[in-house]
């Protein structure tokens, strides 16, 4: 038994109990979790906006597959975070995040900041609650942390009224830390989605943020090499697979490479693993044959689409793969001798490869992989023959600079996008991805980034934005700064809002009185004066490659850098040319691919 003077003692000691390193966020003006936390272990990152409070969270439980913890005030201090509760959501991200409340014996009176959070909260959360009493506080924080983590993973929200700040709690038992609990599907289920497989002959496999967590990748890699799959990810699903795999062939829907499409319109069976197949990963499913069975394979049940037909497998990736790589008995790739290869690699020539299942298929898919290769390389050569910087140069810079290990932290905006195009950008066999989810909230992935940093370790953490996105997160550059997170921040200039600025030239032209850009080079004015920040302002692409390394060194000192790039608003990625608002009809671009 335990006995606690208040209630954000309790949840200090609870943080430490279950091996929290670090809690985000900007706390309500008592204090009383600083306080609490003044001689634990447990780091607090200091935000200056709720939100990005709540994105650095999110970018802390994507990367680290585990819990993170945010802590804010009450009333308009919740109303902020709520954008970033949404993005949690939206990504899959394990996150709770705790709120002051007004106290039970002033509800009603018009109290200071009085605000009923939980009916705000409630849609955007796994579980809402408000701990009225001290007797519930640790049952509270032990059902919030499980329910975060398991199931697919999401945001739950605890609210901590005033008058529990000076409350004796009380603990009965030791603390019980979260984990996280797989099950299997049913043997039903199972045995139907192992009879499309087999009977399958183009199939594709798709990987959806579901299944980001480093240990799946080998398991995937074996099943694509067991069935010949066409390996494609969601755009929250990169990272999961290893991209230099001989079988991996990019993004789909709406980032999907022109040459691939193929793929798309021949395949007989898509086996989709941990993806909600929402708009921007289905994007472009018209062209497949209608009827085409779609094997879906998920934790929730409202994880499921019912605009396909096929089986809904409801269990665990990883068990589920497992299991149907146990029946299917496969050996692995080999060569035309018989030697087995070593997993995901091939040998020069593919046509020596056979697979047990598909290898016409499989073959057909690792050519069409390489022509796309081919075709990037060749409008990347005719870009470098230009005077101006284009974003798949800066990419093909921090490629080449930044080592293989590098997690990119994505932004969503027209330019950045150029990020989520196979092959102008891979993550290759060691890299990773944090993205945001369906929401793509402006600014995400550059708050995102911090947490990203402080869960990835040594590996070099790069945010790739705009200056729009940038802008909205540099009230908290400061923080990054003076908490020595190194990350690298590469922000593409365009002078403003290019996606708007985008749309509004589809449908005016140049004949608008209105503009969401400016010129880049009066566009400067998030610069930081600070020994922990290198700035680097590059104009041309002679120093484009030095600006990065620069930067790079900044970081490797221990330094926040951030290496602005001017770009111009018409260098849009392909396949984005023609996408207008929510319908994102994508239309192919005819120039530079």
């Amino acid at each position: 038994m335990q006995t606690y003077a208040g209630a954000w003692a309790a949840i200090a000691d609870y943080l430490e109990a279950i091996g929290t390193e670090v809690v985000f966020g900007l706390p309500d003006d008592d204090l009383a979790l600083l306080r609490a936390l003044e001689q634990k272990p447990t780091r607090a990152v200091l935000c200056r906006d709720q939100r990005n409070a709540v994105f650095m969270s999110a970018g802390y439980a994507l990367q680290s597959g585990g819990l993170a913890v945010c802590v804010v005030g009450k009333g308009p201090a919740l109303t902020n975070a709520l954008t970033g509760v949404l993005e949690a959501q939206s990504t899959g991200a394990s996150l709770m995040l705790i709120a002051s409340g007004t106290g039970t014996s002033r509800v009603g009176t018009n109290a200071f900041q009085e605000l009923d959070q939980l009916t705000l909260i409630r849609p955007l959360v796994k579980w809402a609650y408000r701990v009225e009493h001290p007797d519930r506080l640790c049952w509270a924080l032990e059902r919030a942390a499980f329910l975060a983590v398991n199931g697919s993973p999401g945001p739950v929200y605890l609210e901590v009224p005033e008058h529990l700040l000076e409350a004796e709690v009380v603990r009965v038992k030791a603390w019980e830390p979260p984990v996280v609990r797989y099950f299997c599907p049913d043997e039903g289920t199972l045995a139907e989605g192992l009879r499309l497989i087999r009977a399958s002959r183009r199939p594709i496999l798709l990987i959806g943020g579901g299944m980001r967590r480093s240990k799946h990748r080998k398991v995937l890699e074996r099943f694509a090499d067991a069935t010949g799959a066409a390996i494609f990810v969601t755009a929250s699903g990169r990272g999961a697979v290893n991209e230099d795999h001989p079988l991996f062939c990019g993004l789909c829907g709406l980032y999907l490479d022109d040459l691939l499409k193929q793929l798309w319109a021949e395949t007989d069976l898509v086996i989709a693993v941990g993806s909600r197949l929402e708009e921007t990963a289905t994007l472009g499913w018209d062209a497949i044959t209608p009827g085409t069975p779609v094997v879906q394979v998920n934790v929730e049940p409202q994880g499921f689409s019912m605009e396909y037909p096929g089986e809904r497998i409801l269990g665990e990736g990883l068990l589920t793969l497992n299991r149907w790589l146990r029946e299917l008995g496969d050996p692995g790739p080999q060569i035309v001798s018989g030697t087995s290869l070593t997993l995901g690699r091939w040998p020069e020539n593919p046509d020596d490869v056979i697979l047990s299942r598909n290898t016409k298929w499989a073959l057909i898919a690792n050519g069409l992989r390489q022509a796309a290769r081919r075709a990037a390389r060749t409008s990347l050569a005719r870009m470098r023959s230009t005077d101006r910087i284009r974003v798949a140069e800066v990419l093909d810079a921090v490629d080449t600079v930044v080592p293989v290990d590098r997690i990119l932290v994505q932004e969503n905006g027209l330019q950045d996008m150029w990020s989520y195009f196979f092959p102008y950008y891979s993550c290759g066999s060691d890299g990773g991805s944090v993205v945001p989810g369906d929401q793509t909230s402006l600014g995400f992935g550059v708050a995102a980034a911090a947490g990203v940093k402080l869960a990835a370790g040594e590996k070099p953490v790069v945010a790739f934005a705009g200056d729009g996105a940038f802008n909205v997160f540099r009230s908290d550059l400061k923080t990054v700064v003076e908490q020595g997170i190194p990350v690298l921040y590469v922000v593409l200039n365009n002078g403003g809002y290019g996606w708007l600025q985008h749309q509004l030239a589809l449908g005016k032209g140049s004949s608008s009185r209105f503009s969401f850009a400016s010129d880049p080079s009066k566009n400067r004015f998030w610069e930081v004066t600070h020994p922990g920040l290198e700035y680097v302002r590059v104009t041309d692409k002679g120093s484009l490659e030095e600006g990065v390394r620069r930067a790079l060194a900044a970081c490797l000192e221990g330094k926040v850098a951030v290496a602005e790039v001017v770009v111009s608003l018409d260098d849009v990625p392909p396949g984005i040319q023609g996408a207008q608002g929510a319908t994102l009809t994508a239309e192919v671009a005819t120039v530079e691919h």
